[in-house]
């Protein structure tokens, strides 16, 4: 069996002395889909932070065989993990090219970067449309289209996202999913996915954990996990 490409072992973070993660362990493969499910302070969004030492993690987190835990945020995404946090963090201010640019800062083939750009267009033809319109103009929807291509002219080959249908349309949730399902498929981006919206993170997803109160009470396929009685009753509503 392949060496996963994300492997956190007894993975312990907080906030001062608020301990929000006790120690929770999971993998990710390379090239899936994998989800983190669970209630609102359950500690997923603290374990995406922990990844990219946003906050100070305890335990191991190797990324392609490579220990990452001690390492710094700036470090972290050299070696190909971008974040996409909740609230979307769109630079309000630059025009929507801008934004899409400012994602690649840390890449020298500028050949590629505009070849990708491109190709960040063809997948979102709606921030085409708007590249010189200015970022804070944009729909709640565009904006979070944003967001995720920002993280993806980073070229990375871990994409970390953060509760992406907040606030939108389920007509704007479904096409953005489909086309993560499209990017995860095309150009092989591994993606970690944190979504309240259960059914469709079960959908998209390979693989999924639950975690309740900082701790990991069960993973398994996405399809065996949408099969559990207490995630239907609990996340899924039937």
């Amino acid at each position: 069996m392949s060496e996963p490409l994300l492997d956190v072992v007894d993975l312990h973070a907080g906030y001062g002395l608020t301990r929000v993660l006790h120690g929770i362990s999971f993998d990710l493969a390379e090239g899936s889909i994998t989800t983190l499910l669970g209630a609102n302070g359950a500690g997923k969004t603290t374990t995406l932070r922990a990844l990219c030492a946003m906050i100070r993690p305890q335990g191991e987190v190797r990324f392609g065989g490579e220990r990452i835990d001690a390492r710094a945020t700036e470090d972290i995404v050299r070696l190909g993990i971008a974040h996409v946090p909740e609230g979307r963090g769109t630079f309000v201010h630059l025009s929507t090219e801008e934004n899409l640019r400012l994602g690649a800062y840390v890449r020298k083939d500028r050949a590629a970067v505009e070849r990708d750009l491109d190709g960040i267009y063809g997948y979102f033809p709606r921030l085409a449309e708007r590249r010189h319109q200015q970022a804070g103009t944009l729909s709640g929807g565009e904006q979070q289209m944003l967001a995720v291509s920002r993280a993806l002219m980073l070229r990375p080959r871990l994409l970390l996202l953060d509760e992406p249908s907040f606030g939108l349309a389920p007509l704007i949730v479904r096409e953005l999913f489909e086309i993560l399902r499209t990017i995860n498929e095309k150009e092989r981006v591994s993606i970690l996915l944190v979504e309240q919206n259960a059914a469709m993170a079960l959908d998209l997803a390979d693989h999924a954990y639950l975690i309740e109160t900082g701790r990991v009470v069960l993973s398994g396929s996405a399809q065996d996990v949408k099969k559990n009685d207490a995630v239907r009753a609990s996340y899924l509503g039937y």
